[in-house]
C-alpha cells in the first residue's frame, strides 16, 4: 500500500492505546499511519445514562460518519460498543485478538467485608450503567445498591476515591491496556461465566469502507479469526434479540482446548429482573446463536417442580430462581454426616503449604476443629460453592476450579501442576473418591485425613418431582436402594463423581458447567420439554 492511512478514534487514553495498538500492528506490516481525534455523542453527553441517549451507537456514530465520507480510512472501536448492523457502506474488515473478558469489582478499602460473596460490604453502593451487569450482580447480592457511572476509567477510578461509590465495575480488558495503578483499592475479578459479559468485550474491531478492497485485503494480516468466530455467536445473540449494548443481556462464547465451543447467556427484562441463564455446548459455532435464542422464546416450558437432595434457602440464588418461575420445590438431604474426629493436630497444619477442600461440608467440619491456619498455608477449593463456604470463615480461596471445567479430574490436574513438590493437607468425607490425590505428583506431599462421614437415610420418599437433582454419590445411593426414575423424570448431577453414580444406572442425565446454584440455574433453564 502506498498511502498513509489515517485512523479514526476518540480521545480517551483507552481508545488512543487501542488506536495505537493498531496502528502498531499495521507498522509491523510495513505500513504507515496517523491518528485523527473524533468526538462522539458519548463523549460529549455526560449527564445522562447511556441508556437514555437516543438511538445506539452513541460511541461510535460520529467515527462512521467521518469514515463515509472520506475523512478517515479506518476506525477503532470498543467492538462491544458496535451496533451489530453496520451502516451502509461499512464493514468490519478485522478483529483483534481478545484480552480477558473478566469484570473487576474495585472495591474502596474501607467497604471491604470477605465474608460476603464479592468481598464488598453489605448494602453497598455499586457505580456503574451497565443494566446488564446490574440485573446480573443483583441476582448474587440482591442488597446491593446502585449508581450511574459515567466519565473515562480515570474519571471513574477518581469519583470512587472520592467515596462517591463504594465500588465500581470496570471491564479488566480496558484496565489492563492502560495499566492502571489500583493498589489503593480491593480488587475481585468476575470470572465471565460468573458475570457474563457483553458481547465481543474485551475485542478490537476495525472499521472500512465496503469499497475499500486493498485496505480489506492488508487488514487481514492482522485479523484474528478464531476471536471472529466466537464473537460472530455473542453479537447474532445480541442482534436476534434486538438488543443494543445497554440492554441487560450478556453472552460469551469461547473455544475448548479440544475444539469444541462452548456459550453462556444472561437475559434480563430489565436491570431489576432476576436474569435467566444458559450454558450450551457445540462442536461448531454454527447454529450457536439460534439454539440460544430458541431456549429464551417467551412460551418455552419449564418445570413446574423440582427435587433436590440438599435443604434450599429461599433467598438463596436457587430459591429466588424457583421463585421467579413459581417452581415448586421438594428438598431434602438424603444423608446424615457424622464428624469422624474432634481435635486435629495442630503439627499436621504447621507443614501443609496448602489445604485443598472438595465440599462445603469439608469446610463447615475442618472449621468447626478450630484450626490453627498459619499465614503461608494457601487454600483451595474445587469451585464457587466451596468458595463461598469458605468466606463464612473469614478466608479467600487461593486456588478455585470453578473456571476450569466440569471434570473434577481436569481442575486436580490444574491444582497438582501449581502444588508440585509442596505440601497439601486434603480434609475428606470417609471413603470419598480420591481425584485430587490420584492428581498430585510423586514429589508433592499429600496428608490425607477423613474428618467426617455420611450415613444414608432409611425409607426414603419417592418424588413425583418432574426434574430430580442430587448433589452427591451417596444422596444417589440412598434414592435408589428403594426408588426408581419415572417415565419424563429428567435427572441433573451435581459434580463428576455424581454424574458416574447415575451413569452406572444407565440413566440419562445433565451436567451443569459449575457445581453450584447458578450451574444448577443454567442446566434447568436448558433442559427440553
Amino acid at each position: 500500500m502506498n498511502r498513509k492511512l489515517i485512523i479514526g478514534t476518540r480521545g480517551s487514553q483507552l481508545a488512543l492505546w487501542q488506536a495505537n495498538f493498531v496502528k502498531a500492528r499495521l507498522a509491523e506490516i510495513g505500513v504507515e499511519s496517523d491518528l485523527k481525534i473524533i468526538k462522539t455523542q458519548g463523549d460529549i453527553v455526560q449527564h445522562l445514562r447511556l441508556d437514555k441517549l437516543e438511538g445506539k451507537g452513541f460511541f461510535t456514530k460520529e467515527l462512521e460518519e467521518e469514515l463515509l465520507h472520506g475523512q478517515i480510512d479506518l476506525a477503532v472501536h470498543s467492538h462491544k460498543d458496535l451496533p451489530t448492523i453496520n451502516p451502509p457502506g461499512l464493514i468490519i474488515a478485522a478483529v483483534s485478538e481478545r484480552e480477558d473478558p473478566s469484570e473487576l469489582l474495585i472495591i474502596h478499602k474501607d467497604c471491604v467485608d470477605i465474608k460476603k460473596r464479592l468481598s464488598l460490604k453489605h448494602n453497598a453502593s455499586v457505580g456503574t450503567s451497565s443494566n446488564r451487569r446490574k440485573a446480573q450482580l443483583l441476582s448474587l447480592r440482591p442488597d446491593l445498591e446502585f449508581t450511574d457511572l459515567r466519565g473515562n476509567l480515570q474519571t471513574r477510578i477518581q469519583k470512587l476515591r472520592e467515596e462517591q461509590y463504594d465500588a465500581i465495575v470496570l471491564a479488566k480488558a480496558g484496565v489492563s491496556r492502560i495499566d492502571m495503578d489500583l493498589s489503593d483499592f480491593h480488587i475481585e475479578e468476575i470470572a465471565p461465566i460468573e458475570i457474563i459479559p457483553a458481547p465481543a468485550q474485551g475485542v478490537l474491531a476495525i472499521q472500512i469502507r465496503e469499497t475499500d478492497h486493498e485496505l480489506f485485503t492488508l487488514l487481514q494480516r492482522i485479523h484474528d479469526n478464531s476471536v471472529a468466530d466466537t464473537i460472530a455467536v455473542e453479537r447474532k445473540v445480541l442482534n436476534m434479540f434486538d438488543a443494543g449494548c445497554h440492554a441487560p443481556l450478556g453472552s460469551y462464547c469461547r473455544r475448548t482446548d479440544s475444539g469444541s465451543y462452548e456459550a453462556w447467556t444472561s437475559i434480563a427484562e430489565d436491570n431489576e429482573d432476576f436474569p435467566d441463564r444458559l450454558y450450551i455446548q457445540s462442536s461448531t459455532t454454527e447454529g450457536m446463536a439460534e439454539r440460544i435464542f430458541s431456549k429464551f422464546q417467551k412460551d418455552r416450558k419449564l418445570p413446574s417442580s423440582i427435587f433436590i437432595t440438599r435443604e434450599l434457602d429461599e433467598n438463596s440464588y436457587l430459591g429466588r430462581y424457583f421463585a421467579k418461575h413459581e417452581i415448586q420445590a421438594d428438598a431434602r438431604s438424603l444423608i446424615r454426616i457424622y464428624p469422624t474426629i474432634n481435635k486435629l493436630d495442630s503439627f499436621i497444619l504447621k507443614r501443609a503449604d496448602w489445604i485443598f477442600f472438595n465440599s462445603k461440608n469439608a469446610i463447615d467440619h475442618f472449621f468447626k476443629l478450630d484450626p490453627l491456619i498459619l499465614k503461608k498455608t494457601k487454600l483451595a477449593v474445587l469451585g464457587r460453592g466451596s468458595e463461598d463456604a469458605l468466606r463464612k470463615y473469614d478466608r479467600i480461596a487461593d486456588f478455585s476450579g470453578d473456571n476450569l471445567g466440569i471434570k473434577t479430574e481436569d481442575i486436580a490436574k490444574e491444582f497438582a501442576k501449581l502444588v508440585d513438590g509442596q505440601t497439601v493437607f486434603i480434609p475428606r468425607a470417609k471413603d470419598s473418591l480420591m481425584s485430587i490425590q490420584n492428581a498430585l505428583t510423586a514429589d508433592t506431599k499429600v496428608i490425607d485425613m477423613p474428618i467426617y462421614e455420611t450415613v444414608l437415610e432409611e425409607n426414603v420418599d419417592k418424588t413425583n418431582a418432574e426434574v430430580l437433582i442430587f448433589t452427591s454419590p451417596s444422596n444417589v445411593e440412598a434414592y435408589f436402594r428403594e426408588n426408581l426414575v419415572d417415565p419424563g423424570q429428567q435427572i441433573i448431577c451435581i459434580g463428576h463423581s455424581t454424574a458416574k453414580s447415575i451413569e452406572a444406572m444407565g440413566l440419562p442425565y445433565a451436567l451443569p458447567f459449575t457445581p453450584d446454584e447458578i450451574g444448577l440455574a443454567e442446566a434447568i433453564f436448558g433442559l427440553d420439554y
